[in-house]
């Protein structure tokens, strides 16, 4: 039996934890749970009381239309595993939260064999070579960029809920609504996913054979993101590639900005006509007239890149439900350019007025490929090329 003093104990020490250190928001939801349990009230918990307590939710809130609780919860079960295969794997106390409920349960790690193993001596321990040094200094950047980008959506969205009517912005015109509104369901959160993962540069012409970070290149378009959906959705989340789940794929919408990385993404409809890499966008089926690939332009006599392009590509959620909505391309300057084509009321219109079908409704699915023209890796002009419909359908493949 666990007695209370060691279960707090065990507590402080997964709440101090790296796989907790960077969720506030699991730190909290454990915090909350473990408390109650301890107190004997776990029992007596409700989706909407901890909906109102932990995330801060209004009177109105009603668990049947938002899924966050829900949502979160699988995260913490899932964070819990993570924590005791890695860092807790020698604790004496299993934590745990049995699916279904909200009572956190103790218990003591049942005795192993005691097995010896002999100390190193001093001179084994060698520092880490300089290439895994400069990988984690990429990790710690992107854990700043991660964390800045979730700390200004939980401060608007926290914003947005108090407040007791919203308007809209006048910028949220028919076409931006008409991009939207498959995304802005209002039972289903909204999860926007950096890719994160490092990637070889490529066979881009100004290529090196070193790696590129993703998720450094798509936080401005995380930010832009941020203040185009604060006032129009409450329930979005931040993420990376590395740490999207299944929970957060089966339940909620995806934006997912940058290249596809994370094996929970190897879904496309097998009509895709387009796919995106280091090397530019892919044309599969080219039509007449078309180039299989459209790929960088550099600037005479240098290695600038002055223009290049964007896929968008938006099919079906898993299982068909919800909906996936990617922004991909070769650099930074192309990501931004594909938020912005759906975040500004000019680009919006384009981009609409290029997808519209003669019966005057959008595709449903469809896949879009954008011309980037670039000054001082800005964009300053974005162009509809081309784009192809897509059935929905989907299986089991690989993500380029």
């Amino acid at each position: 039996m666990v007695v209370e003093t060691d279960a707090n104990t065990q507590v402080r020490r997964i709440l101090e934890s790296k796989a907790f250190r960077t969720s506030e928001v699991h730190r909290n939801l454990l915090s909350y749970l473990a408390e109650k349990s301890l107190s004997g009230e776990a029992d007596s918990l409700k989706e909407y009381t901890v909906g109102l307590d932990v995330f801060a939710k209004p009177a109105t809130y009603d668990p049947r239309q938002e899924s966050v609780v829900r949502m979160h919860m699988a995260r913490l079960r899932q964070k819990l595993g993570e924590y005791y295969r890695t860092e807790g794997a020698d604790d004496p106390v299993i934590v745990d939260i049995p699916k279904g409920a909200f009572k956190v349960t103790f218990d003591a790690k049942p005795p192993s064999p005691e097995t010896v193993v002999p100390e190193p001596p001093a001179t084994a321990v060698v520092p880490p070579p300089v290439s895994n040094y400069k990988i984690e200094l990429i990790l710690g950047a992107l854990l700043v960029v991660a964390v800045a980008i979730a700390s200004y959506f939980a401060l608007r969205l926290r914003q947005v809920e108090h407040t007791s009517q919203i308007t809209l912005p006048s910028t949220w015109t028919p076409e931006l609504r008409e991009l939207w509104e498959p995304l802005l369901a209002q039972d289903r959160p909204l999860v926007v996913c950096l890719a994160t993962e490092m990637q070889s540069a490529g066979t881009r012409p100004d290529s090196k054979a070193a790696p590129s970070v993703t998720g450094l290149a798509t936080a401005n378009g995380a930010f832009l993101l941020g203040q185009f959906l604060a006032n129009r959705i409450q329930n979005v989340y931040v993420t990376g590639s590395d740490a999207l789940t299944m929970p957060e794929l089966t339940m909620g919408n995806l934006v997912y900005l940058g290249q596809p990385a994370n094996r929970l993404l190897d879904t496309l409809p097998p009509d895709q006509q387009f796919t995106s890499d280091a090397g530019g966008v892919h044309n599969l089926h080219p039509q007449p007239g078309e180039p299989p690939l459209y790929g960088d332009s550099l600037s005479p006599g240098s290695k600038q890149v002055i223009e290049s392009y964007t896929l968008i590509t938006h099919v079906a959620g898993l299982n068909s439900k919800g909906d996936i909505l990617y922004i991909s391309g070769s650099h930074t300057f192309d990501v931004t350019a594909g938020v912005e084509a759906f975040t500004d009321p000019m680009q919006a219109k384009m981009l609409v007025g290029a997808l519209r079908k003669p019966d005057g409704t959008l595709p449903r699915y469809y896949q879009v490929v954008l011309r980037v023209r670039v000054m001082d890796e800005t964009p300053i002009e974005v162009n509809y090329v081309t784009h192809r419909e897509l059935s929905g359908t989907r299986h089991i493949g690989r993500v380029p």
